[in-house]
């Protein structure tokens, strides 16, 4: 089976130096990747990447199996703007539509069929007409995914998709995202802090270390490897996971 992404040697950074270098790794369709690392590991350089926000200082990212960056739903971490955002859920939702429109002015029928099919999938179908401002952290996350599987089905690139919701709200989020990878198939590449939840649900690891260290394999691998024994005890204290 191909990759649909595809990183071979890669190496990005910006003008002060290298944030990531000699990284290689591949997404299959049906992937769940938790990547994961500390501050400054580079993930967030990692991202910039992926949607082509920073080309390449060496080594190459290669898409494939009819994936392409337009086609990738992307999740941002949620930011003051975006929870003050003066629209209704449907015309948030729909925006998702807006890089496959092209020059068109409208949204078609078959727009709005796919963003009421998503907000239906996400449970946020009564909330349509609601003003996007007035939602709790955990609905506004809803109402985001929705809009990113507006822009791609195929594949979505999640930055820390849980950060700033309660408990609560964060076990639905990871429940949401299983259940889209599980059972509609969608491809999951996910930055988290939030190790112990992400890798309930991922089926691979990337993990970046800010001293070049990288580790990229399947979750039962990195639970044993040092470098994921390290990183889990950090994260959850010495009880571990």
């Amino acid at each position: 089976m191909s990759a649909l992404i595809t990183c071979k040697d890669l190496a990005l950074g910006y003008e002060t130096g290298v944030a990531v270098q000699g990284l290689s790794f591949a997404v299959h369709a049906g992937d769940y990747l938790c990547v994961v690392g500390e501050n400054g590991s580079g993930k967030s350089t990692l991202i910039k990447g992926l949607l082509g926000l920073l080309q390449p200082l060496g080594g190459e990212i290669r898409f494939a199996g009819g994936v392409t960056r337009r086609q990738i739903g992307y999740l941002p971490q949620q930011t003051p703007l975006q929870k003050d955002f003066p629209a209704s859920v449907l015309e948030v939702v729909l925006s998702g539509c807006l890089g496959q429109r092209g020059l068109l002015p409208f949204y078609s029928p078959l727009d709005k069929a796919r963003a009421k099919a998503n907000m239906r999938l996400l449970g946020i179908d009564s909330l349509t007409r609601a003003s996007y401002r007035n939602l709790s952290g955990g609905q506004r996350q809803r109402v985001l995914l929705a809009r990113a599987l507006c822009s791609a089905g195929k594949l979505l690139l999640l930055d820390e998709p849980v950060t700033g919701l309660d408990p609560h709200a964060s076990d639905e989020m990871y429940d949401i995202l299983e259940q889209l990878n599980k059972k509609q198939g969608v491809t999951i590449i996910m930055v988290s802090h939030d190790v112990a939840h992400a890798l309930r649900c991922a089926t691979q690891v990337l993990h970046l270390d800010e001293t070049g260290e990288v580790f990229f394999g399947s979750v039962a691998v990195y639970r044993k490897s040092a470098l994921g024994r390290l990183y889990l005890r950090h994260s959850q204290g010495e009880g571990g996971v």
